[in-house]
């Protein structure tokens, strides 16, 4: 493309050149106007050919800048400004026959005008995504009473907690996850806040937080989306997050049980990795015989505890005398709490001398 602009500049030179040469035989006298007309032309062309490489250059650099920074916006917002855009041109438009009167002002107002809509069109639209996207969802679903299944949600917003976790990582390497992971800025600026912390330990999970996401980023085949913009008017990061999620029609991924209700309440959909942890792990049923490793004692007296590899714990009734042996167990319950699954068990051998 810079070799086009190059040639395309050139011709431009030469045919400058030309009117140059002309207009300027005309006021001299000169015995090889053919000659001088030769000069001029391959001057001018050679001169422009030059200096459109440094304008190419610049041009290049600022076209690539360009393209970045509108491949980082979201499609909705970027739909929304431009058909404010658009708007305010045809507004413009409209008044241009009015304008064209204004005599005294000159040839400039329309196009003064015509700029003035066109960015207060942008700006308007840009503000009133949010409204829209609402606006189109429901007209493409036929209305709140016909939807009866949500539409494919693309991104999914990751919040500052699930990133400290680190598990996300593991389960987007797995490919469970789809779409784009959507990095909000302010949770960037959050992350870095508590990277600085004087708090040793808050500083630590902060720097987890940025190994992770370096770590989707670079060594993941995960398709990630930094998003720039800010909810100035909300103060809280969840509440932005909420925000977001309904701005982009995405998904919230989270282990805040606190975010997840407020998802739920405010009719975003979450995913929720304490969730998918609790759900994966394997089932046990009374009467189902496993082998475990006692480690300690329990809190009643003769209870032994034991650990499954997903870190389920295992109340092993007569299992203090087995204290760092591997037995057989049988399972007599399973209860389960908000803290997660708990097995009741006690030793095979036990069982048969019964």
């Amino acid at each position: 493309m810079k070799k086009w602009v190059q040639i395309i500049l050139a011709i431009m030179g030469g045919s400058l050149g030309y009117r140059w040469s002309d207009s300027f035989l005309k006021t001299t006298d000169v015995t090889s106007q053919a000659g001088q007309v030769f000069w001029i032309n391959s001057l001018c062309a050679v001169g422009m050919f030059l200096i459109s490489a440094w304008v190419a250059n610049i041009g290049m650099n600022l076209l690539m800048r360009g393209e970045r920074n509108v491949t980082d916006i979201p499609v909705s917002d970027l739909l929304s400004g431009t058909l404010g855009l658009v708007i305010g041109l045809l507004v413009s438009v409209m008044l241009f026959p009015v304008l064209e009167q204004a005599k005294w002002a000159g040839p400039f107002l329309p196009f003064l005008v015509s700029a003035v809509l066109g960015v207060m069109g942008f700006r308007i639209g840009y503000s009133k995504r949010e409204e829209l996207v609402q606006v189109i969802a429901k007209s493409r679903s036929g209305g709140p009473e016909k939807q009866t299944h949500r539409p494919y949600e693309e991104h999914k917003i990751l919040d500052t907690s699930v990133i400290i976790d680190g598990r996300i990582a593991d389960i987007c390497k797995t490919g469970f996850i789809e779409g784009t992971l959507v990095i909000p800025e302010f949770v960037l600026e959050e992350l870095q806040h508590i990277a600085d912390s004087s708090d040793l330990l808050k500083r630590n999970r902060g720097r987890r937080g940025l190994d992770i996401l370096n770590k989707i980023q670079k060594e993941l085949e995960v398709k990630v989306l930094i998003y720039e913009g800010d909810f100035e008017e909300i103060a809280e990061v969840d509440s932005k997050l909420v925000r977001l999620a309904k701005v982009l029609q995405g998904k919230v991924i989270t282990n805040d049980f606190n975010l997840n209700k407020v998802c739920e309440l405010q009719g975003v959909s979450v995913l929720n990795i304490n969730d998918l942890a609790n759900a994966v792990k394997p089932v046990v049923l009374p009467g189902e015989e496993i082998i475990v490793q006692v480690i300690k004692d329990g809190k009643e007296h003769g209870q032994g505890v034991a650990y499954l590899d997903d870190g389920t714990m295992i109340v092993v009734e007569g299992g203090r005398d087995f204290i760092g042996m591997t037995l057989e167990v049988m399972v007599t319950s399973v209860l389960q709490t908000s803290a997660g699954r708990m097995i009741f068990a006690k030793p095979k051998l036990l069982e048969k001398a019964q």
